[in-house]
């Protein structure tokens, strides 16, 4: 009878287990059907069932990485109000339309090191409708340059030194054991990711027909209105002067990038501070019959007993190090480059990262809070599978990717359940490229744009949804690049 209700109550609680979950990815599905801040801000309707419904415990919000992205945010999107950005759109330009025959291998490089260097795929919409005008006057199909451009545009932020991805999984790591840094991770995410890029490239070099052999292209041609709307504009940035308050503050910004780049490499340059931790093993200080404190909940308390605690120098944190850079790189550029704080509110850079902001605010909190509830039996389920398969993590964070179109929502959500699963750290790093699975549906706002930006019509959300055109340079660049991440990161750690 004991085992029967043993059975029972097992089946309650897997059941009881599922329908939260289902809440879970319920929230996120219909947060991702609205779009922007609703992908936040629905998940907060998922973690009031979860803690109000269910009497779940609230997990704790990711603030170190929200308040590193609201400073790189801020930083980026003062140096796109003083039109510092529109400098660098224009050197890309430049080297787009100097070998227009290159276009397919070209595009992508660039719109990946914009995103490298700003840490957003969203400063790419203005090089967007310049790689389609170039490949038309070259008579080349824009699908191929644009399909691959879109996703190079995404792949750039785990590559980037400011990103919220490759700042979480660093802050994640190091406590979880695992002792990298920000340069650590690039020296792996970017050679990796080119060559994702460069083989997804590759695959699209002949991709479709070609435009003049394209009878549903060909057809448009035979409607003046149409022939003069693809080939009668022309977007350019060439013919704008870009005054030297500009390029200032371009310098600004790559020298802060500089600076957080050193100090990740050189933290014994960092002040230190001393800092009080627990001694393990340590038995609990019973203070009465009703009190019994663990050296932890000493260190939280910042309360310091022999034998229990003691002090340590530890360097300035980087999350810390990046948040002061950036800052003060964004008062510079005010100071000196004539660049407007309306200005920055209003631009794109800045919107599109508060909303970001928001979308990983509610969508860690909310995942948080489900995994680190059933974390024991997330262990036992999934340990016996990553013991055998490590890099099998890779299809979790690609999925989970899909439905909360966040890399950084990615990392902050599941590497700690994946470092409490016991996969080891440079496995984790190797399958980085894997947090990147949204443009497997085609509802993110980087793909849309760049299907308007089409004038020719021939990069296309497909009929059946998942026959978009950006399905295959997606898949490739992501199952390549995670490969030679994974190569990589075994060889050198």
């Amino acid at each position: 009878m004991s085992s029967e209700n043993n059975n029972f109550e097992f089946k309650t609680m897997s059941l009881v287990m599922i329908i939260q979950l289902l809440i879970v990815l319920g929230a996120l599905w219909v947060g991702s059907r609205y779009g922007s801040l609703a992908l936040g801000a629905i998940s907060g309707i998922g973690l009031a069932l979860l803690v109000f419904g269910f009497g779940m415990k609230p997990g704790t919000p990711p603030t170190d990485v929200i308040y590193i992205i609201i400073a790189a945010v801020t930083c980026a999107g003062i140096m796109q109000a003083s039109g510092g950005m529109d400098w660098l759109i224009q050197i890309a330009e430049k080297m787009l339309r100097k070998h227009p025959d290159r276009i397919t291998f070209l595009a992508p490089l660039t719109t990946f090191f914009l995103t490298v260097l700003v840490g957003t795929g969203h400063v790419v919409y203005t090089l967007m409708p310049i790689i389609c005008d170039i490949a038309l006057k070259k008579g080349i199909r824009p699908e191929r340059p644009c399909g691959v451009a879109s996703v190079a545009s995404q792949v750039g932020i785990t590559c980037s030194p400011i990103a919220a991805a490759v700042v979480a999984f660093v802050s994640i790591s190091n406590a979880n054991g695992f002792d990298i840094t920000i340069p650590g991770v690039l020296m792996i995410s970017i050679p990796a990711c080119i060559c994702g890029l460069m083989a997804a490239a590759a695959a699209s070099y002949h991709r479709g027909l070609d435009l003049d052999k394209d009878p549903q292209f060909q057809e448009k041609l035979k409607d003046p209105a149409q022939y003069e709307y693809i080939y009668g504009g022309g977007a350019t940035t060439l013919d704008k002067e870009i005054p030297q308050s500009a390029k200032n503050a371009v310098f600004i910004f790559l020298g802060a990038l500089a600076i957080i780049v050193f100090f990740a490499i050189f933290q014994n340059a960092l002040p230190a501070y001393d800092t009080l931790r627990g001694i393990k093993g340590t038995d609990p200080l019973v203070i009465n019959e009703n009190l019994t404190l663990t050296a932890d909940q000493l260190v939280k308390a910042k309360i310091h007993v022999d034998g229990m605690t003691e002090f340590f120098s530890k360097p300035l944190a980087m999350n810390l190090v990046i948040q002061i850079v950036m800052i003060s790189a964004a008062a510079l550029m005010i100071i000196f480059c004539k660049a407007s704080p309306k200005k920055a509110v209003a631009g794109p850079v800045w919107q599109s990262g508060m909303v970001a902001v928001v979308a990983i605010y509610g969508i860690a909190w909310l995942a948080d809070t489900y995994f680190s509830n059933y974390l024991t039996t997330m262990q036992e389920m999934l340990t016996g599978i990553v013991k055998e398969y490590p890099w099998s993590i890779a299809f979790v964070f690609f999925l989970v990717s899909v439905l909360i179109n966040s890399q950084g929502a990615v990392v902050v959500a599941m590497l700690p359940l994946a470092y409490s699963l016991g996969i080891d750290g440079p496995v984790l790093l190797g399958v980085l490229p894997s947090v990147y699975g949204y443009f497997f549906i085609p509802n993110y706002p980087s793909d849309i744009a760049t299907v308007n930006f089409d004038r020719s019509g021939t990069t296309v959300i497909g009929k059946y949804l998942l026959n978009h055109s950006f399905m295959m340079p997606g898949l490739i660049s992501v199952t390549t690049s995670t490969i030679v991440a994974y190569i990589l990161s075994s060889i050198i750690y």
